[in-house]
């Protein structure tokens, strides 16, 4: 028979002899530790601080410039201002009441409960122009005599005209009415006239003006005069009765328009 060979199943050393006595158990590998990975950071970007405070330093001299000009251009119009004044030493224009005559003033109520006023005014008025220098052009005016609550008891109106330096200059116009009032105004103006001493009015005024000094003129400003301290009684005969007009005064203020209201 054929002999056969058989490796042996003995581990051998280095130089290939078998080695004995020696555990055949294979040593297991050391356990690799996980790798942690490190977040990333992202560089400082020192371009946008730049960029930042640029825009912060070109903010702030806008600023800084804006004011300083403002300052400079209400500082110019102060100067202006005061120069105006001392050279034209400006007053506003003068206005009275000279006599108030009521031919008519009638509160009716009809038979389906409507209540009705009907007047007859006619006045006089004073205007003067205190300056030496300026003149006023004046727009037409719009007239309302209105009692005590506001109820306007008769309105009119006043043709345009120049008033020239130092000029003094007198109207005659005619107010009237014939309209229908509410509950509140009925009642308001039917106590008036139960006063004894009369129905308390005022003539309000109102209209625009242009300014004219030396050699400028201005653009047109609103004014309102409203005269007040003025009492009348309704007739009662067909000759007019006489208001008393001893204790009226007249203001005249100026209405500066802003976009939807008035000043």
């Amino acid at each position: 028979m054929t002999d056969r060979v058989y490796p042996s199943s003995k581990p051998t050393g280095i130089n290939g002899t078998a080695t004995a006595g020696v555990n055949n158990t294979t040593t297991p590998a050391a356990p690799v530790k996980p790798q942690l990975r490190q977040p990333y950071r992202h560089p400082p970007q020192y371009h946008n601080h730049r960029r930042r405070r640029s825009r912060r330093g070109l903010c702030c001299c806008c600023c800084f410039w804006s004011l300083l000009v403002l300052l400079v251009v209400t500082l110019l119009v102060s100067i202006a201002g005061v120069a105006l004044y001392v050279i034209y030493h400006p007053q506003r224009p003068q206005f009275s009441v000279s006599s108030l005559r009521i031919a008519k003033l009638n509160l009716t109520t009809t038979a389906d409960s409507s209540s009705h006023v009907s007047s007859l005014l006619n006045l006089t008025l004073f205007s003067k122009n205190p300056n030496s220098q300026i003149t006023f052009f004046y727009d037409p005016f719009v007239l309302s005599c209105l009692s005590s609550h506001s109820v306007q008891i008769a309105n009119g109106s006043i043709p345009a005209f120049v008033s020239d330096k130092k000029n003094e200059t007198t109207f005659r116009t005619i107010l009237a009415a014939s309209r229908d009032l509410d509950t509140d105004s009925v009642t308001a103006l039917r106590s008036d006239l139960k006063r004894k001493n009369g129905v308390p009015m005022k003539i309000q005024m109102d209209t625009e003006v242009k300014v004219k000094l030396g050699g400028m003129k201005t653009n047109k400003v609103g004014i309102r005069v409203t005269c007040q301290g003025i009492n009348g009684v309704a007739p009662k005969s067909k000759s007019p009765s006489v208001a008393s007009v001893s204790s009226s005064k007249c203001k005249v203020d100026l209405r500066i328009k802003i976009w939807k209201w008035t000043f």
